[in-house]
């Protein structure tokens, strides 16, 4: 069965990454092993589901997944399809839209520490902690200096969840500025998904060019070798399904969580 190598989108620390490189289309070229991609695709979610059960078991580690794209990039529904048949219990989704009056009055990660998943725990960010070190930057909100220090207080922060027992990878879904235009267009065509649609989304749109910068900048800031980006061709679905389903079981192997030991003389017990 077809392998897909995750290695060629995860963002080495130091290694002159461009976004441009990765091109969102890469999945055309694929076309032919399509089958056999999602087929691999399954097996790493029964995977995760095994793993993931044993995680939640232990209680002693936990993974923080974060995901960024831009409008239209495909958050939800790559959450939705990786991780919906994951037991409830140890998984939480969690979503940073602008900050409120009380959340601006502290420090820009004092909202996000509260929500890291805890021990036991898979927790997704659907939009993160990086709205504050791209939205504020395309709009002009924050100075050099002042971006400079966040992704450096981010870089700590990451760290010690790390050093805590806390896993953390990243996923930059990159999609074209042609797709995006597609994906608004059928959110206006189709009454079904009229409520996905934000006027505030063509505004964006307007700045795609900023974004994209503000993107690669941030990816390449913050991507260590402990919580590591991978930008994903997220063009088309299937396959930039797999490429996080992959990169998120590989991450699961290497916490090697562990059922823990049943009661003591467990074997003199019977049911009656």
């Amino acid at each position: 069965m077809v392998a897909i190598d995750i290695e060629q989108y995860r963002v080495r620390p130091g290694g002159g990454f461009r976004l441009e490189d990765v091109d969102p289309g890469a999945a055309k070229a694929l076309k032919p092993q399509r089958d056999e991609i999602v087929a691999r695709r399954k097996e790493d979610l029964a995977e995760l589901r095994q793993l993931h059960e044993r995680l939640f078991a232990e209680g002693k580690q936990a993974l923080l997944i974060v995901m960024l794209a831009t409008d239209t990039g495909g958050k939800d529904s790559t959450i939705d399809r990786i991780f919906s048949g994951l037991n409830p219990q140890g998984c939480v989704v969690s979503s940073f839209r602008a900050p409120t009056e009380e959340e601006r009055a502290r420090d820009f990660l004092w909202r996000i520490h509260q929500r890291v998943p805890r021990k036991g725990q898979i927790g997704i960010f659907n939009r993160s902690h990086y709205e504050d070190v791209t939205v504020p930057r395309v709009l002009g909100q924050i100075s050099q200096s002042e971006w400079e220090h966040r992704c450096e207080h981010i870089l700590d922060f990451e760290s010690v969840l790390v050093e805590s027992g806390t896993a953390v990878v990243k996923f930059h879904l990159r999609i074209s500025k042609d797709e995006q235009a597609e994906r608004l267009r059928d959110r206006l065509n189709d009454p079904s998904k009229h409520w996905k649609f934000d006027p505030s989304d063509l505004e964006d749109r307007k700045r795609w060019d900023d974004y994209q910068q503000a993107f690669e900048d941030a990816i390449v800031a913050t991507s260590t070798e402990h919580a590591p980006w991978y930008v994903v061709p997220a063009n088309a679905k299937w396959y930039r399904d797999a490429i996080v389903a992959r990169a998120v079981v590989e991450q699961m192997r290497r916490l090697d969580p562990q059922y823990p030991p049943p009661v003591e003389g467990i074997e003199r017990y019977t049911v009656e």
